[in-house]
């Protein structure tokens, strides 16, 4: 039996229909348990969060993915076609896009305000200031993804100069994502604000490492034994920070980056199955931000009890002191 006459089509009436996607022999039903497992992670985590910030006011200080996008890259992903049509396909990519570089932009900004609390608390709220703040989150976080995004994908900037390659790989049933050699300033989407957050991180643990051992030297001649080992506490504290946000923010995101870079380069040989796993890659860095940027901070376990025993609804629930005395 050849080859061609095994093949299946998405759309077996349609000319021009793509083959069905060769899935590894894994069952659809432990794929789709474990991709909504993600997902649902990835929302209430950051929903969590997002409560713990907005209801109480203690937490009101200038300091969705897992809906819009992760359902759907979830059925891209296990099932051997795309059945949602071209227009979905060019939503779903923008979308894609635009909030997984509002991720990476908003994690470079939270690493830029706690720059300022540690290096440089007595101008923190000269440069802080509510109009730096919104700049940051709203113009620069989510209309600049914005624009970049949907302009991107519905232009189809992206895919100048590979028409040729276009003709003869397009079909219907297929919703993949492609960039041309302008794929390397798509990957600067990671590499800048990753090159920023190490700049900031190295500086702020090089700080804090200064302020320790000057806190030791005021001090250890008061209780040498116990003030070394508090103050060593606090110096080893930004490195293990450093290394963790660092090394799981480049851990899942990089290879998605690299892969898309080395792609055109290679003629667009990537496997699919190569992108999906790299794009599942960058969710879980989503999912994670959460026990990174909160579930670390004591206000946050206590925020959380209050949310779980639904003290929410206390009249006096929004000015509870969250921080340790």
């Amino acid at each position: 039996m050849t080859n061609t006459e095994t093949v299946q089509y998405c759309y077996e009436s349609v000319n021009g229909s793509c083959p069905k996607a060769m899935r590894l022999n894994i069952p659809h039903v432990p794929m789709y348990i474990f991709m909504t497992g993600t997902i649902l992670f990835t929302i209430t985590g950051n929903m969590l969060v997002i409560i713990a910030i907005s209801h109480f006011k203690q937490l009101h200080t200038p300091t969705n993915l897992g809906c819009l996008v992760m359902p759907y890259s979830m059925v891209r992903s296990v099932e051997p076609c795309w059945y949602l049509g071209k227009m979905f396909c060019k939503i779903h990519s923008s979308c894609d896009v635009m909030l997984c570089t509002a991720s990476i932009l908003h994690l470079c900004f939270i690493s830029i305000e706690r720059y300022y609390t540690v290096c440089d608390p007595l101008r923190y709220k000269v440069r802080m200031t509510l109009f730096s703040v919104l700049v940051m989150i709203f113009i620069i976080s989510w209309v600049v993804p914005t624009i970049f995004a949907f302009g991107v994908v519905f232009s189809e900037i992206n895919l100048a100069g590979i028409e040729n390659l276009l003709e003869t790989s397009s079909c219907m049933g297929s919703c993949a994502l492609l960039f041309n050699e302008l794929s390397v300033s798509s990957g600067n989407r990671v590499f800048i604000p990753s090159i920023i957050m190490l700049g900031i991180y190295i500086k702020r643990f090089l700080v804090a490492r200064k302020h320790a051992r000057a806190i030791e030297g005021v001090t250890e001649k008061n209780n040498e034994g116990k003030t070394n080992r508090i103050s060593r506490n606090k110096e080893h504290k930004p490195a293990k920070t450093l290394g963790l946000v660092m090394g799981i923010f480049l851990i899942y995101w990089v290879p998605f980056f690299i892969t898309t870079i080395i792609d055109p380069i290679i003629n667009f040989s990537t496997p699919p199955i190569i992108f999906d796993t790299f794009v599942w890659f960058g969710y879980f860095n989503s999912a994670f931000n959460p026990i990174l940027y909160a579930f670390f901070y004591p206000w946050f376990h206590k925020a959380l009890k209050l949310i779980l025993s639904c003290r929410l609804f206390d009249s006096d629930s929004s000015t509870i002191n969250l921080f340790p005395k």
